[in-house]
């Protein structure tokens, strides 16, 4: 398996000026749990854009975690999610930045880090287009759109537009939510190809959900 976590995250940033630019995708999110709706998105917007990589990075505590009633999992747990999720595509990679600092994961601080320790690389957060519209309320907004390219994946009933520069993306329209997953579980549903077969595997032998 490859070495998760310590690719873009090391202690000195790199000098890369004779190298070209790289252009990387972050998928942020509390991944509670993954589900294919994360990889359909995820690999769509790395072909689209034609990107080097997109990384996967969960939060250790969302900053909205008042929206979502339930607590998310022990960080571990999904991790060891996402790594399942992830390991049989070459070009998706897991980044614990947010997990490996704690407390509130605010993508402005997260970005900051990122940009010290990769300074020859562009790149491009990605969010939902319900997302697009609340981008005023986040913190540090102006600086962050000078510091990272956002994709927006087009959502039904969501109009394309933004006072800030947003690069829109077609996925394919999945109604697959974390919650979704999580109510099935409690309810004893499938959630088979809802979620990787081996994602659906550790959520039953560790419990989760329940």
């Amino acid at each position: 398996m490859r070495t998760q976590g310590k690719i873009l995250t090391k202690a000195k940033p790199e000098i890369q000026t004779n190298y070209p630019k790289r252009h990387v995708g972050i998928l942020g999110g509390t991944f509670n749990p993954v589900h294919t709706g994360h990889l359909v998105i995820a690999e769509q917007v790395y072909s689209q854009l034609k990107l080097s990589k997109v990384l996967f990075l969960p939060d250790k505590i969302p900053p909205h975690r008042g929206v979502e009633k339930t607590e998310p999992i022990d960080s571990k747990d999904r991790i060891e999610m996402l790594k399942l999720a992830i390991e049989d595509n070459m070009h998706f990679d897991l980044d614990l930045t947010d997990v490996n600092r704690g407390g509130v994961s605010y993508t402005y601080e997260t970005i900051k880090i990122l940009k010290q320790c990769n300074p020859n690389t562009e790149f491009y957060f990605i969010i939902g287009g319900d997302m697009v519209e609340n981008l005023p309320k986040w913190s540090h907004i102006d600086e962050l759109t000078q510091m990272v390219h956002f994709v927006g994946v087009c959502r039904k009933g969501f109009e394309k537009s933004s006072k800030y520069p947003i690069l829109w993306v077609n996925t394919p329209e999945l109604e697959i939510s974390s919650s979704m997953i999580r109510n099935a579980v409690k309810t004893n549903k499938s959630i088979k190809y809802l979620v990787p077969k081996a994602v659906e595997d550790y959520i039953k032998d560790k419990g989760l959900y329940q």
